[in-house]
């Protein structure tokens, strides 16, 4: 159990893809202008990573190495393309709002690295929890920072106004707030890890 707890863990803290691996930036920068957006991205993301390693696992020793990268995007655009669906379906505003990067889900290195790295070298209970992980670890620091950049920026969160409009700061709405941003999360997670490793060492250094 703890095997599967640590896999979970590592995708949240320790290998978080965007904190830590730097991966999909560029997505995850474009959708953080709203907390709505940011919530929309990460769970459709982590749907199709989830998915996506799960029917990979399953099938691993079945897909010849040959031609495993056609299949890895085959398995993940479909996926992609039922959340795309459902969210049209459902929920129009969000997806409009969201526009091409649903789609470009496809593409993302994240769930690519995941599923080349991972899922075809796994069995599916391990799979599923690296995915479950990675999923939430890149959910909650879409979160943060579309809260962040949000409430700013636009002086609001889900579309209720908390800051009056005379002390907004238009620059976090900006393509620089959002690096700004996402630059500030980074050194912050650097800080708690230095500070978590010290402590550790410390404890090591005297027992």
């Amino acid at each position: 159990m703890k095997k599967y707890f640590d896999i979970f863990i590592n995708g949240l803290l320790k290998e978080n893809p965007l904190l830590v691996l730097m991966i999909g930036l560029c997505s995850s920068l474009a959708v953080t202008t709203s907390f709505s957006n940011g919530l929309g991205m990460g769970l459709a993301m982590t749907f199709v990573l989830v998915m996506s390693e799960i029917i990979i696992s399953l099938f691993r020793k079945l897909i010849p190495n040959s031609i495993r990268i056609p299949v890895f995007i085959i398995v993940i655009a479909s996926f992609t393309t039922i959340v795309d669906l459902l969210m049209q379906a459902y929920l129009p505003d969000l997806s409009k709002s969201m526009g091409v990067f649903i789609p470009l889900i496809v593409v993302n290195c994240i769930i690519m690295g995941r599923v080349e790295s991972f899922a075809s070298k796994h069995n599916v209970a391990e799979s599923a929890c690296d995915a479950l992980g990675m999923g939430m670890g890149y959910l909650w620091v879409l979160c943060g920072i579309s809260f962040v950049r949000e409430l700013l920026g636009s002086g609001s969160v889900f579309g209720i106004e908390i800051i009056p409009e005379a002390y907004r700061v238009g620059f976090f709405s900006a393509a620089p707030g959002g690096f700004f941003v996402f630059g500030i999360f980074i050194a912050g997670s650097m800080g708690i890890r230095h500070i978590i490793e010290s402590k550790k060492q410390n404890k090591e250094t005297k027992e």
